[in-house]
């Protein structure tokens, strides 16, 4: 007998980084598309326990179809009004402070100059702080996802497709053709639970950042407190660096509204506030139901806002959760792929962190 040749493993590294690229790139291309698909997947996940509970009790088959659909839609279109308002009143807000903007560079400039500290490093730092460019980058942000949601069309189609087919493709997961491939139903189980588990705790505590943000804003009379509390909830979805961007505009209005001291106020309160709820308190509620280490949660959020624009940046967890279900929790001898993604160890179907080098 011949023994038989096995491929060696940096082709094969190779071949899935190829083509990961080519699926990726066609995903780019094709992103007005696939983008508002994956977003119906995402909202028909997060509505399937009303149809789950409905289905339970007896309930008409007609309803579960129409309940999820109708608070789908109304999610949707009250996104919709609130990043078209968003935008506007950025607009407007943009050219409304462009007058203390100049007052504030002459007395940084004056400041720099009793400190031996040239007009040109003042001025490069001052370009950086630009209100129009900071506020042209958040509007930009809040039309791009306006730009998806103007498919709605698309993703209502897909949502109630996707609502039609729901007890259909129930039937078939729990089937004895499904078993035969358990672990691909079991992963894509997981996924579902996960990502509704993610969605429900991210935003019960992204409106609670945002409720203490309004009020500190406020209190300190930042303009639009609203606003930014609307937008510190849609950055509550973009991991890592959401906290940041939601920060920016309301820091700079309140340099340009009361100085350096309400600026800092402004940044001590978001500080405080994201710690308590997002670092101390989240993390509990939220538990293992992401299962990305850091550092692949960081670069999950720089592909899929590369692959998919802002909509990519808000679903980038989700996104994840799915590519992982599909390529590493299906396949058994993914187990350590899986530990690498979440940095835990994988032993007798029982997480645990890995254990630090004696």
């Amino acid at each position: 007998m011949t023994e038989q040749r096995r491929i060696p493993r940096a082709l094969v590294v190779l071949l899935c980084a190829a083509g990961a690229v080519v699926t990726l790139a066609g995903v780019r291309e094709a992103g007005s598309i696939i983008g508002p698909v994956l977003l119906a997947l995402v909202l028909v996940l997060a509505v399937a326990p009303v149809r789950a509970r409905l289905e339970r009790r007896g309930a008409p088959g007609w309803t579960l179809v129409a309940a999820p659909l109708a608070l789908v839609l109304l999610l949707l279109l009250s996104m919709v009004a609130v990043l078209a308002l968003s935008a506007a009143q950025l607009t407007t807000l943009a050219s409304t402070y462009g007058q203390q903007f100049d007052q504030f560079v002459v007395q940084v400039q004056q400041l720099a100059a009793r400190l031996g500290i040239g007009n040109q490093q003042v001025n490069q730092v001052i370009r950086t702080l630009d209100p129009g460019k900071v506020f042209g980058i958040i509007s930009g942000f809040a039309s791009g996802l306006l730009g998806v949601f103007s498919s709605l069309v698309i993703i209502v189609i897909v949502v109630l497709a996707m609502c039609l087919d729901a007890r259909a493709i129930s039937s078939v997961l729990s089937s004895r053709l499904a078993r035969e491939h358990s672990e691909l139903v079991t992963a894509l189980g997981h996924f579902a639970h996960n990502t509704r588990r993610y969605l429900v705790v991210s935003t019960v505590f992204g409106l609670v950042c945002s409720v203490l943000d309004v009020i500190a804003l406020w209190v300190l009379d930042v303009p639009l407190p609203i606003l930014w509390g609307v937008l510190a909830l849609f950055t509550n979805y973009v991991p890592n660096v959401g906290f940041v961007i939601g920060l920016i505009p309301p820091a700079l209005l309140g340099l340009l509204q009361g100085g350096p001291k309400t600026m800092v106020l402004v940044i001590v309160c978001y500080i405080a506030i994201n710690f308590v709820v997002q670092s101390l308190v989240q993390p509990k509620f939220l538990g293992d139901a992401v299962g990305l280490s850091t550092t692949v949660t960081m670069m999950s959020l720089l592909l899929w806002a590369f692959v998919l624009g802002p909509l990519g940046a808000l679903l980038a967890i989700p996104l994840s959760l799915l590519a992982r279900a599909l390529l590493v929790d299906s396949d058994p001898e993914g187990r350590w792929v899986a530990a690498l993604i979440s940095g835990k160890v994988v032993e007798d179907g029982r997480d645990r962190k890995p254990a630090r080098p004696s």
